[in-house]
């Protein structure tokens, strides 16, 4: 219905101080065959746009929060833990990595060996020539640390630590002028 010129929309938003609202126009049939325009107000969209940014921004902002709290977490679980390794990979200079080893192990009964690779913390600087470098007595004391270790000591995380320290204290005693402060093993293989 129209009001001197003014759409039901327009007159509706003068008389309650609403902005002006969208006005959908719907035809319907009347008895007489006349076709009676009827204006729909849909204020209560216009209220839902303010509220549907407002639910855009809280979404955004706990992405944000959940995204930060992530990266966060990732960073503390991915970064070197403050240990007793720590302490001594702060002296580590150089590293000396050794070809891979295969040793067969001496087992209950059962055939068994170890694929191991292994690279030496150095504290000192490594001698310009190779030939300087004593790889046979390095792989020779390795090979008898190694090949005295039980396949199923090998299989506990105590096994390999235990071996790692065995390690250690023969190459240290062996070769003190590399200065000897860590042993890494890069690969570890137990067949059985």
């Amino acid at each position: 219905m129209r009001r001197g010129g003014i759409g039901c929309g327009a007159w509706l938003a003068l008389t309650t101080g609403m902005p002006e609202v969208q006005a959908k126009t719907v035809s319907t049939a009347a008895a007489g065959g006349e076709a009676v325009k009827a204006a729909t107000v849909s204020a209560a969209s216009d209220a839902a746009v303010p509220k549907k940014k407002a639910a855009r921004k809280k979404r955004y902002f706990y992405f944000l929060v959940v995204f930060v709290a992530a990266a966060a977490g990732i960073y503390f679980w991915m970064r070197p833990g403050a240990s007793s390794s720590a302490a001594t990979t702060a002296e580590v200079e150089n590293t000396l990595a050794l070809e891979t080893f295969v040793v067969n192990l001496d087992g209950a009964g059962q055939r068994a060996y170890l694929r191991i690779g292994i690279t030496l913390g150095l504290s000192r600087a490594l001698p310009l020539k190779k030939e300087e470098v004593p790889v046979a007595l390095l792989r020779d004391t390795i090979l008898s640390v190694l090949s005295s270790a039980q396949p199923e000591q090998l299989l506990a995380s105590e096994g390999k630590q235990k071996l790692k320290a065995d390690l250690l204290k023969a190459l240290q005693e062996r070769a003190p002028a590399l200065g000897i402060e860590d042993v890494y093993f890069t690969e570890f293989l137990v067949q059985m």
